[in-house]
C-alpha cells in the first residue's frame, strides 16, 4: 500500500487567489501581460516598507566582512537561483572575493536547473549544512517567500545556535515561526497574478531586495567610488574598455593619460584612480589604499588631496 506524501496547507497571501486576475485566461495576450505589469508594478512600494529591516541586514553583513566572516544565501526553488546569480555577480561587478558570499541551496547544484524533490522540506539538511559551513560571526541570510521554508528555517535555527547573526526575507505576513531570527525583512507582495506562482511578484520583490542588499554591502566596504565600480575585474574586451571610461569620467582625464596609469598600476583601477586624483606614484597610491582598506576617498583622505 502506497502511503500518501504529507501535504501543508501555507496560510499565505501569496497562495490565494490575486480578486484582480480572475479572469486572466479569458484576455486577450496583451491584457494578460498588462495584469502581470500591473501587479509587477506594487513590488517596489512593498521593498520599500521593508527598507529599514533591510538596512539592518546590511550592516550585519558588512560587520561580518569586515571581520574575516561571511556571508551566507539561504534558500529553495525560486529563491536558492535568486541567491546563486546574486552571488554570482559579485566577483566580476565588485573583485569580492569568493569566499565572502556563500550559497546554501536545497537539494544542491542540481536544484538550479532541476526541482530536486522535497529538498525544501528537509529541515535537518539544511540545519547540518550550515553546522559544516557557518562560523561565528557569519551572517546568514534566508530567502522563502512563504516564511516557513523548512530548509531555511533549520539553517537558519542551526546558524544562530553557532553564534552567527541571522536574517530571513519572506513574503508572508502571517509567519509564525520566526521569532528566533535577528532581523526580518518583510515585503508583503500580496497574492500573485497566478494563485501560489511566486516566482512572480515574491520573486522579483527577492531580486529587488538582494540586488539591493549585496551593492549596499559593496558600497559601505568601499568597492565603489562615488556611483562608479571602481573594484570590477576587467575579464573582457567590454569590461577593458569600461575601465578605461570609469577613470576618465572620476578623473576627467583623456584615454591616453587614463591608459599610461592603468598601466603604471598594473591594471588596478583604484590605484591608477588614487594616483591621478592625488598625484602621488602608483606605489604610494596602492599604499594609502591598503591603509584605507580599499577605500578610494579615505585614501584620497590621507594623502591630502580632494575627491573629485
Amino acid at each position: 500500500m502506497t502511503v500518501p506524501r504529507q501535504a501543508v496547507h501555507v496560510d499565505s497571501p501569496t497562495e490565494r487567489r490575486n480578486p484582480r486576475t480572475t479572469d486572466l485566461d479569458q484576455l486577450s495576450t496583451l491584457d494578460v501581460l498588462r495584469s502581470i505589469n500591473a501587479e509587477d508594478r506594487l513590488v517596489p512600494d512593498a521593498v520599500a516598507a521593508a527598507l529599514p529591516a533591510l538596512a539592518t541586514a546590511v550592516d550585519f553583513a558588512v560587520e561580518a566582512l569586515r571581520g574575516g566572516g561571511r556571508v551566507h544565501y539561504v534558500g529553495a526553488g525560486t529563491s536558492g537561483r535568486m541567491a546563486t546569480l546574486d552571488a554570482a555577480e559579485l566577483a566580476p561587478t565588485y573583485n569580492a572575493p569568493a569566499e565572502w558570499f556563500v550559497v546554501h541551496h536545497a537539494g544542491g547544484g542540481a536544484a538550479f536547473t532541476n526541482a530536486v524533490e522535497d529538498a525544501e522540506d528537509d529541515e535537518e539538511a539544511g540545519a547540518e549544512e550550515l553546522r559544516a559551513s557557518v562560523s561565528p560571526g557569519d551572517f546568514v541570510l534566508g530567502l522563502t517567500a512563504s516564511g516557513r521554508t523548512p530548509y531555511v528555517l533549520g539553517a537558519l535555527r542551526a546558524a544562530g545556535s553557532m553564534g552567527a547573526r541571522t536574517g530571513l526575507v519572506f513574503s508572508n505576513p502571517h509567519a509564525t515561526r520566526l521569532m528566533d531570527i535577528d532581523v526580518l525583512v518583510e515585503v508583503d507582495t500580496g497574492p500573485e497574478v497566478v494563485a501560489g506562482s511566486t516566482r512572480m511578484k515574491a520573486g522579483t520583490a527577492q531580486k529587488i531586495v538582494l540586488t539591493a542588499f549585496s551593492t549596499a554591502v559593496m558600497v559601505r566596504l568601499g568597492r565603489t567610488y562615488s556611483n562608479l565600480m571602481v573594484s570590477m575585474r576587467a575579464t573582457n574586451a567590454k569590461l577593458r574598455g569600461r575601465t578605461l571610461r570609469i577613470l576618465r569620467e572620476a578623473t576627467g582625464l583623456d584615454q591616453h593619460e587614463c591608459a599610461i596609469a592603468l598601466d603604471e598600476a598594473q591594471g588596478d583601477l583604484k590605484v591608477a584612480l588614487v594616483h591621478l586624483l592625488s598625484g602621488v606614484d602608483a606605489k604610494t597610491a596602492a599604499a594609502a589604499l591598503a591603509g584605507a582598506d580599499g577605500h578610494v576617498r579615505q585614501a584620497l583622505d590621507a594623502l591630502g588631496a580632494a575627491a573629485v
